[in-house]
């Protein structure tokens, strides 16, 4: 299959989220999946079971999948960055944000009346449109480095003092030294990467059906196709 590169304007199929890139954002999605269902359940805990808690420990293996979800999380963050450098361009989407772009608020103001069916108007994008890459950086940046911030922070007080989970992130007690407080954080934290799905699943699934390329599949093969001749939009 042949590809065309975004500066000629053709309507082919171009080859934009490379293997690793995909790999990471289904591993990715699965952390926080596995992430929130544990973490609301360690909020708010299952009901005493009878007998010795020996028997069940139904808590601790849902701390420890937790937990063991965490690291899947952080590790394949920084791979993330990682890729963002030795990626091709829109690898890169992800963490470089042209907010000082000229035209970039105008881009994400249109799509912002575009999926609240305000126009009809639909714009050509090979990468991620500019209002899916700006909440993109907000949550999987800003937001999952603030929750890896918190939540290890959490863990040290486990790990216990001179760890390397207190050595690294112990500083978020410094700046507060309540750990309900912290934990509160992260908790929210968890109610906006649940809330940045939901909307996200709308995006991709609204994208199949009324933009003018495909959206779930570029994911899966990596290449994005497009449903129409017309010009692609210039970043």
């Amino acid at each position: 299959m042949a590809t065309f590169s975004e500066e000629q304007n053709l309507p082919g199929p171009i080859y934009v989220y490379q293997i690793p890139v995909r790999i990471w954002h289904w591993l990715h999605a699965l952390s926080i999946t596995t992430l929130i269902i544990t973490g609301y359940f360690i909020a708010n805990p299952l009901p005493s079971m009878s007998g010795e808690a020996s028997d069940h420990f139904v808590m601790g293996t849902l701390r420890l999948v937790h937990f063991s979800s965490a690291f899947v999380f952080a590790i394949g963050l920084l791979v993330r960055f990682y890729l963002a450098f030795i990626g091709n361009h829109y690898a890169r989407e992800l963490i470089i944000v042209p907010v000082f772009h000229g035209g970039f608020w105008r881009r994400v103001w249109h799509e912002i009346k575009f999926y609240a069916f305000v126009t009809r108007k639909c714009r050509k994008n090979v990468g991620h449109n500019t209002l899916a890459q700006l909440f993109m950086w907000m949550i999987n940046i800003v937001l999952a480095l603030f929750m890896m911030c918190t939540g290890f922070a959490l863990y040290s007080q486990g790990t216990g003092a001179g760890s390397w989970a207190d050595s690294l992130f112990g500083w978020v007690f410094v700046l507060e030294a309540s750990s309900q407080t912290v934990r509160m954080w992260h908790l929210m934290g968890m109610w906006l990467m649940l809330l940045f799905i939901i909307v996200h699943v709308y995006m991709v699934i609204r994208a199949d059906f009324a933009s003018r390329q495909n959206g779930t599949s570029a994911m899966i093969t990596g290449w994005r196709t497009f449903k129409d001749d017309g010009p692609i939009e210039p970043r």
